[in-house]
């Protein structure tokens, strides 16, 4: 609460919502919400309190204001719009009312001059008590403005006048409209404001609602054996946007380094010809140029740099515009570890670990030895010059028109540097998206999060019995998870092929997929990996019972296929992704409902506008072998529906087959490989 020398702000503020960390990290929100604020309120004795919010972007003078209502018990509720990206701040504002305490004594008074009231009201209270009225109503006049001004003061002269020739007053003397004029000019003198005022960030939709595409345009090309360029990706955007994906992700796009590069399957010497992995960022011996054409003097073959056999920077750019054409944004993946290549590693090896044998450590994770990559050393004596260097590599390629950045394995640099780093950027360029691949403990994926992560790979991977699924939804859709942390459901990546999918086959992968797109709001796949049901791992590292890595990885070599061969699942991906585009309750995650069902290899669950003129119901079988049938038990009232209320139910993923549904218990049968779900549309009346 605000600090006070007078002692005569009476009213406590407690329990403001939504915030994080007693204010210390900012609430998220996309642009157009509706923020929803709730605190307690309250004051000694009986007097009339009313509250509201306050809330501006930063940078704006004027607070702007919306009322809050009472709930009772002292609890007060109330929203605001947030119209602009950026920074906002907002508190929460109590005072007494002591005009609106006049007008509820003064309907007393008079409901007590009717005979037989004890104690009875003399006229004596009535000429008292108006003149009570009339001066607060002067003070308000004194608060207003222009004839919001005058009225207030002739409303004040009539309780004067009908004090002084005491008139009998018929009826409540204030008309609704001098009691909405004293309701927008309150006296504030001695109101109490909730400190410290609470910070929100606010992003565009993307940032909620998306779906994203990983592609290695090195495996783009049509040809067999050639390496793929920017130009083979942007003959491919016809089908990715045929698709319904809106995000193209590409792996590093930077010259890879020559030594102890990798061979296939993470072997650790290559043939002649290997490309290497694009996580190895960095070759000071790469043929490359600035973007404007001049010559590099130092700095070539690193994070601004393009792999020469990708094409140029004008082929770059190309392709962000086609993509855009498209209806789809490139996302690039910041990777900050380099190749023993790379020229920071000359020019400041005081960036890396040195080892006591004068070497620099490369990655581990052990098992896993990654010689071609070192990590950097975010405990540098240079570390400033680091942290600036590092901002910088973002900012050269968002003034090259990207807007949405994949950041791997973030939990491996320092969380001071991603607060300042991100806070810094986002200022200047608020529609900037950030995804953490963050595959860690979960105070760390949250606490990147809350430093300006837009959204955050998750454990949903590993997540595939109900009772998983529905415990860990329930934790990241519901604050104060919800309110800073947006989870992008990715079935599987170049690092991780699930044993799920490497028992399950396509009817696993069409499962997983469907669970994806219809439980979150955001997700993505590894293409052409998943249409084409790749899941063959690799052999077990030493030590290890299995693998989750990819046999005939594409990190570390060139994989060209052909998304629409026989079997793909092209086809159920384009539709989920229209299905999710044509409906608005898939857009958001807070009104996630899970519905009981018998059978526990069956899930039910349900997404829904606040009108409910939205509302889609999943059923979704997750044996990837065998039918599996049973009777769900809805929650009607989550549902928007009455209990004897028959309601019609349109498979959106099956054809728009109708089926008429009445009350909880509803029988449903689903195959794996030919009908693994059903995406309802929920209707009150038969569709045509």
């Amino acid at each position: 609460m605000r600090k006070t020398s007078h002692g005569r702000n009476r009213v406590v503020i407690e329990g403001v919502t939504p915030q994080l960390d007693c204010g210390r990290y900012a609430v998220r929100r996309i642009v157009g919400d509706a923020v929803q604020v709730g605190a307690a309120v309250y004051a000694d004795g009986h007097d009339v309190v009313a509250a509201r919010v306050l809330y501006k972007r930063v940078g704006e003078k004027p607070w702007r204001s919306a009322p809050l209502r009472a709930l009772g018990n002292d609890l007060w509720s109330g929203s605001f719009a947030v119209d602009r990206l950026g920074e906002w701040i907002f508190t929460v504002e109590g005072w007494i009312d002591h005009f609106a305490g006049w007008a509820g004594d003064m309907r007393k008074r008079l409901a007590g001059r009717q005979q037989g009231a004890i104690p009875p009201t003399t006229e004596e209270d009535i000429t008292l008590a108006l003149r009570s009225g009339a001066l607060l109503l002067h003070q308000g006049a004194k608060r207003a403005r222009g004839a919001d001004a005058r009225k207030l003061a002739e409303a004040a002269q009539r309780l004067e006048d009908l004090a002084l020739h005491a008139i009998e007053v018929v009826g409540f003397p204030v008309s609704e409209e001098i009691l909405r004029l004293m309701d927008a000019y309150p006296d504030l003198t001695h109101a109490t404001r909730y400190e410290p005022e609470l910070p929100l960030w606010v992003d565009r939709e993307r940032a909620r609602f998306s779906a994203w595409y990983e592609l290695f345009p090195r495996s783009a090309s049509p040809h067999p054996g050639r390496h793929g360029t920017f130009a083979d990706v942007e003959r491919q955007l016809p089908e990715i946007a045929a698709m319904g994906f809106d995000i193209l992700y590409m792996p590093p796009i930077h010259p890879i380094g020559r030594s102890y590069r990798k061979g296939p399957n993470n072997t650790t010497t290559a043939p002649p010809g290997a490309p290497g992995s694009p996580w190895a960022i960095g070759d000071a011996n790469a043929p490359d140029v600035r973007p404007d054409g001049s010559e590099c003097e130092q700095g070539c073959g690193g994070h601004k740099s393009i792999h020469p056999e990708l094409g140029s920077f004008e082929d770059f750019d190309r392709l962000v515009k086609a993509a855009k054409a498209h209806g789809i944004e490139i996302a690039l993946d910041i990777a900050f570890q380099c190749s023993p290549d790379h020229p920071w590693v000359k020019e400041h090896p005081d960036w890396f670990v040195i080892r006591p044998d004068g070497t620099i450590q490369y990655a581990e994770n052990p098992p896993k030895k990654y010689q071609d990559i070192y990590p950097l050393n975010f405990e540098s004596q240079d570390w400033r010059g680091l942290w600036d260097e590092l901002y910088s590599v973002f900012e050269f390629w968002i003034e090259r028109g990207v807007t949405i950045f994949r950041v791997d394995n973030p939990h491996t640099k320092a969380l001071p540097f991603w607060e300042w780093c991100l806070g810094a950027l986002s200022r200047k360029y608020p529609e900037t998206i950030y995804l953490a691949e963050a595959f860690t403990r979960p105070h760390v994926m949250y606490g990147l999060a809350k430093r300006g992560f837009t959204q955050s790979y998750t454990y949903f991977t590993w997540r595939n019995t109900r009772g998983e699924l529905e415990e860990y939804l329930e934790e990241l859709t519901q604050p104060p998870v919800s309110d800073f942390f947006r989870p992008n459901f990715w079935p599987n990546t170049p690092d991780i092929l699930h044993k799920t999918l490497q028992e399950g086959g396509p009817p696993a992968f069409m499962q997983r997929i469907i669970l994806a797109a219809t439980l979150a709001a955001s997700y993505g796949i590894y293409g052409p990996a998943y249409e084409l049901a790749e899941n063959a791992p690799a052999a077990p590292a030493p030590g290890r019972s299995e693998s989750e890595e990819y046999l005939n990885s594409e990190k570390y070599e060139i994989r060209q296929r052909d998304r629409n061969a026989p079997g793909s699942l092209v086809p159920l991906i384009a539709r989920l992704n229209q299905i999710r585009r044509e409906n608005v309750a898939l857009h958001s995650n807070e009104s996630l409902r899970f519905h009981p069902v018998e059978n526990p290899n069956l899930i039910c669950y349900s997404k829904a506008t606040p009108d409910f003129d939205n509302l889609l119901l999943m059923v979704v079988n997750l044996d990837a072998a065998y039918e599996q049938s049973g009777w769900t038990d809805l929650d009607l009232a989550a549902l928007g529906l009455k209990a004897e209320e028959s309601f019609v139910v349109q498979d959106l993923l099956n054809g728009g087959d109708q089926y008429v549904w009445k009350g909880r218990r509803n029988f449903v049968a689903l195959r794996p490989g030919t009908k693994p779900a059903h995406v309802f549309r929920v209707w009150r009346e038969h569709r045509a």
